[in-house]
């Protein structure tokens, strides 16, 4: 019997747990989380990565009926910039983990792990994070998803029929939105954690340390119009995507979706105004909904679709 374990690679964590692959759930007593230096040396590092997936590895053989004889498939939902097919690291220039720069992450990880019979797989954490919008808890009736992440950063997914899809006429290149211009600027700046602090300290003059959620907390006049601000900002930059993507869903997640009830009800607006009745869904636990999406890379159907066309950046 075979153990598939996914991971989620964060600018500041890593998040292991085993999948039950029938009804893709997370099994028991198998999720551990810890926090990473990313700008450590690239042992530090991988060591802390081997430290909590061997976490999972002993929890699912005492919680489950896995042997340990049984092979491990470990899936990572990984950030960019990333060689998916080699496994190798890419991160140069984007202040986190340039120690791994260049370094092939299965190599140097299993020198660490508890076990050596595994293998690995890897996608880019936002198509990780659409597809597991897709799954168990989450299943979707829908051919087309767009999924987005707001945080830290604007993490950004196209999936048909669970396909990430990064190539065509009716995606933008490498199916990415962060990059994306966005009226004076690019739309990370616009849709992440630091416009929200900006636009407050612009607003009132003071400056916040603590995210979005201490805005939310606030409730004012000045924080209801930030949000409305950002509903109107990110109606508008995505119209176009799903208009030429046809798409049926928006899954939204990240940190900034926790605060969903100060700026859902104005974006479903907006996209009524325009003529778009696609829904969306709310997902407020993006680190295991990654866990999950990167798991389905060991589905062997999904696998024989996907391996040939994942994106090398």
């Amino acid at each position: 019997m075979s153990i598939t374990i996914g991971v989620d690679i964060g600018g500041s964590h890593i998040s292991s747990a085993a999948i039950n692959g029938n009804d893709f759930v997370i099994i028991p007593q198998t999720y551990f989380s810890g926090p990473v230096d990313s700008k450590a040396s690239k042992e530090v590092i991988i060591k802390k990565w081997a430290e909590i997936i061997n976490q999972t590895i002993v929890a699912v053989h005492k919680h489950s009926e896995y042997s340990s004889n049984d092979k491990i498939g470990i899936a990572f939902s990984m950030p960019g910039p990333f060689q998916y097919e080699s496994g190798i690291a890419m991160f140069e220039g984007n202040d986190k983990y340039e120690s791994l720069y260049n370094v092939c992450v299965s190599e140097e990880l299993i020198k660490y792990l508890s076990t050596k019979n595994v293998s690995f797989r890897f996608l880019n954490d936002a198509s990780c994070f659409g597809v597991g919008g897709c799954l168990g808890e989450n299943t979707l009736e829908a051919n087309k998803v767009i999924a987005i992440t707001l945080g830290t950063g604007f993490g950004a997914a196209f999936l048909d029929d669970k396909l990430p899809v990064t190539q065509g006429d009716n995606v933008p290149h490498n199916g990415c939105l962060w990059d994306k211009t966005f009226k004076d600027d690019i739309a990370d700046s616009y849709f992440s954690t630091r416009w929200f602090l900006n636009e407050y300290e612009k607003i009132t003059g003071k400056k916040l340390t603590d995210g979005v959620k201490e805005i939310a907390s606030i409730e004012n006049f000045s924080t209801a119009k930030i949000f409305d601000d950002f509903a109107n900002n990110l109606s508008e930059f995505l119209i176009p995507f799903i208009k030429d993507f046809d798409a049926d869903v928006l899954i939204i997640g990240g940190n900034i979706a926790k605060s969903h009830r100060l700026f859902l009800s104005k974006l479903k607006d907006n996209l009524k105004n325009n003529n778009l009745d696609l829904a969306i869904s709310i997902v407020e636990n993006t680190e295991q909904t990654s866990i999950l999406g990167s798991s389905y890379l060991y589905n062997e159907v999904f696998w024989e679709r996907i391996k040939t066309e994942l994106p090398y950046f």
